[in-house]
């Protein structure tokens, strides 16, 4: 099977410097401080009331989760910080299980986004009462026609995982954090990796994609997704790109609400978006169906 560049379920696109290499303290400093001015920190876990402390240094690279220096102590909450070699398999896991959350939001609630399927199926109801006059098999129909959806959603997501473990997740380092523009990080939590998130550069355009965003379905709901989003926000400021541009094929609408709340703005869909692995066989076309949405975040201009 030919399998093309990684069009991720969940991308990001920004427009990207030479090379990802640290720029200059002061600089680099500068561009942080404005990140977090953009994006405010998440708010803390509940808990007890700490003790008074000090006041804490001016924000750097290690306060938002750089890759400098070693993880926090355990119980300190999510570090974002760049992948490691060793975490291979966790990075795989993580975004294995995140796209086989696909199969069932593709075959059931994508169905929603697409009136012309409903239509179709409705008028197959119809058609069998009509040639049967039977309740009963006119009534197993819809169960039969959303079989078939479930079928070639599996079919077709479980061919682009394919794809993507044996090309840019077979080797996360050498894809990612060798090619200047590009990174791969992870967030851990109490030493263990719970979600990822990649950046990677089109020097064409002068843009970078943000690919393979997932989180582990255990520690959703604690901001770590923003959080991740953040860091390659970060990544785009300190790197002086133009944009992040993001395309998603994601049913569910936290998802979308997620990007909305990192600025992005929605500009525009697509019901012909072709995902690697698809056949495009009549079958396929009558149950299977995706919607791609792009949206973008503007930082400054060309």
């Amino acid at each position: 099977m030919h399998c093309g560049p990684p069009d991720m379920v969940c991308e990001t696109k920004i427009v990207a410097a030479e090379d990802h290499e640290a720029l200059p303290g002061a600089q680099k400093d500068a561009l942080l401080a404005a990140a977090g001015a953009m994006w405010p920190p998440l708010p803390a876990a509940p808990g007890p009331a700490p003790a008074p402390a000090a006041p804490p240094p001016a924000p750097g690279p290690q306060a938002l989760g750089g890759a400098q220096g070693a993880d926090p102590p355990e119980g300190r909450g999510v570090y974002i910080r760049e992948f490691r070699a060793a975490e291979q398999e966790a990075a795989r896991r993580i975004f294995y299980d995140g796209i086989m959350e696909r199969i069932p939001n593709t075959a059931f609630r994508g169905l929603r986004q697409h009136p012309r399927a409903q239509l179709l199926y409705a008028l197959l109801a119809a058609l069998c009462f009509a040639l049967t006059r039977s309740l009963l098999l006119t009534c197993l129909v819809p169960a039969g026609l959303l079989a078939l959806r479930y079928y070639y959603s599996r079919k077709v997501v479980l061919a682009y995982l394919d794809c993507a473990l044996h090309t840019d997740m077979a080797d996360i380092e050498q894809y990612y954090m060798k090619p200047p523009g590009s990174c791969f990080w992870v967030a851990v939590l109490d030493g263990n990796v719970v979600g990822i998130v990649a950046a990677r550069a089109h020097a064409a355009d002068n843009t970078v994609e943000l690919l393979r965003m997932s989180v582990d379905s255990r520690f959703r709901g604690r901001g770590i997704a923003k959080a991740l989003g953040r860091k390659v926000l970060e990544f785009a400021l300190a790197h002086q790109y133009s944009a992040v541009v993001l395309g998603t094929t994601a049913v569910k609408a936290a998802a979308h609400k997620l990007y909305e709340s990192l600025g992005f703005r929605h500009m525009g869909s697509s019901d012909r978006h072709v995902m690697p692995g698809m056949t495009l066989s009549l079958a396929e076309r009558l149950f299977f169906q995706v919607r791609y949405h792009r949206y973008r975040l503007q930082l400054r201009e060309e």
